[in-house]
């Protein structure tokens, strides 16, 4: 969108530094509007960095029908961000920045160097080139009025200071890694104006098991790898995948697991539970992973003939232990069934604030197409903060950007309207 003469007299707060806040702070000041970012924390874009730090998936090369079937119940109200500005448009915008970025062997899309710091540092550098100012260490308390055009309120390390602004754009995250910013503290604060949220819940996250403390002391901590995991919900839908996670010193956690985790936490919500089959031999049929169990094994313990026979061993050989009956080990047939299908019980989803992300947040029933809340005039919502999930792979973060966009095209949407049409102002 080209500058606007007329919205320079215009001001947007934009409240929360992570993608979504930092995309539409920049469609704003490149449309003509004249932006303040605020953000509780003493720098922007901290859950950003730490997410970067082991490599930084940006987002997914696959076809744009999987991609957003990834975004499940919320397909419909995601597709059009995606449209607008989806995973190519994500790659344009890296490289405009000077950051190159490749398709790794998983169909997932990183910068060359693998890190996020670079990239934050050169978009810090054009957005504040740009003329956006950076206010940190300013927490959002909400409004001082009972109408939507109340003054902004931010508590500061100098006290509490109010600012005004033609239209806002709330940015603040799930609830999830609170230490970063998203803390899930502006739910109250919507929920005072009467605007829906759905409750937080965590998302792609681990799960409690309860283990024995033999198997908890002996393998917490290893990774369990080349496995497959099956999960059927009450409605009989089906869900494998294969892949690896940790054993945790309360349950499990990881990839596999979070692609998962919300059908096992939607399951453990309506029924107490969910349990997961676990293929630990997923490149053999039963038929072979009986036969070789049925074989002589001599003076060799079971450990040594699972080991020479099937690989099993270490801690696969031990969560076999742990789970199967002690009489299935005398019994090939019932020994290889549970190798191919041992079943896993899940007892309850870990805290959200040890999530990757969160669940839940402002109904998009509550917005329009260009996601302004329909009680509010010129506040607009973005990025995690809105009612959907996805698992990890670029899905979470290639949504937080498409909204930042799309609530930054909002906003200079309705302040134009606002501003032409009878020559009056939008606030």
């Amino acid at each position: 969108m080209m500058p606007s003469d007329s919205l320079h007299a215009r001001s947007v707060a934009v409240i929360g530094g992570g993608p979504a806040g930092l995309m539409a702070a920049e469609v704003l000041i490149q449309g003509g509007a004249r932006v303040d970012l605020y953000d509780a924390m003493p720098s922007v874009g901290r859950k950003f960095l730490l997410a970067g730090k082991g490599g930084m998936n940006l987002t997914h090369s696959e076809s744009p029908e999987l991609f957003l079937s990834r975004y499940g119940a919320r397909s419909a109200q995601i597709k059009p961000l995606l449209d607008a500005f989806g995973p190519e448009a994500l790659r344009k915008w890296a490289h405009g920045l000077g950051i190159e970025t490749f398709v790794g062997t998983s169909g997932r899309v990183f910068p060359s160097d693998m890190k996020a710091a670079p990239m934050m540092r050169a978009w810090l550098h054009r957005l504040r080139e740009a003329g956006v100012n950076f206010h940190v260490r300013h927490r959002w308390c909400g409004w001082n009025g009972p109408e939507e055009g109340g003054t902004l309120l931010f508590a500061t390390p100098e006290g509490e200071r109010p600012a005004h602004a033609d239209a806002v754009v709330l940015a603040l995250g799930g609830g999830s890694w609170a230490r970063l910013g998203s803390d899930g503290a502006w739910v109250p604060l919507l929920a005072q104006r009467g605007i829906p949220v759905a409750p937080l819940r965590p998302s792609n996250c681990g799960f409690d098991v309860g283990w024995s403390e033999h198997f908890r002391t002996r393998f917490a901590g290893h990774p369990l790898k080349s496995v497959a995991a099956a999960f059927t919900d009450a409605k009989g839908s089906e869900f494998r995948k294969q892949g690896e996670f940790m054993i945790t010193a309360t349950g499990i956690e990881g990839s596999l697991i979070y692609a998962m985790s919300a059908r096992l936490r939607d399951e453990i919500s309506a029924t107490g539970t969910a349990v997961i089959r676990l293929d630990l031999a997923p490149g053999k049929e039963l038929p072979r992973v009986v036969e070789e169990l049925s074989r002589p094994r001599g003076s060799r313990s079971m450990a040594s003939h699972l080991q020479s026979r099937l690989g099993i061993k270490g801690v696969k050989a031990g969560l076999l232990r742990e789970l199967a009956p002690a009489q299935d080990f005398s019994d090939p047939a019932r020994l290889g069934a549970m190798i191919k299908a041992l079943p896993l019980r899940l007892i309850a989803p870990r805290p959200l604030d040890e999530a990757i992300s969160s669940a839940g947040g402002v109904l998009f029933e509550a917005l329009d197409e260009r996601l302004m809340v329909r009680s509010m005039p010129g506040v607009f919502c973005a990025g995690e903060m809105l009612d959907w999930e996805a698992p990890t792979g670029g899905y979470l973060l290639t949504a937080c950007f498409a909204s930042g966009h799309a609530a930054g095209l909002g906003v200079l949407a309705w302040l134009e309207a606002g501003i032409n049409p009878a020559g009056r102002s939008a606030a």
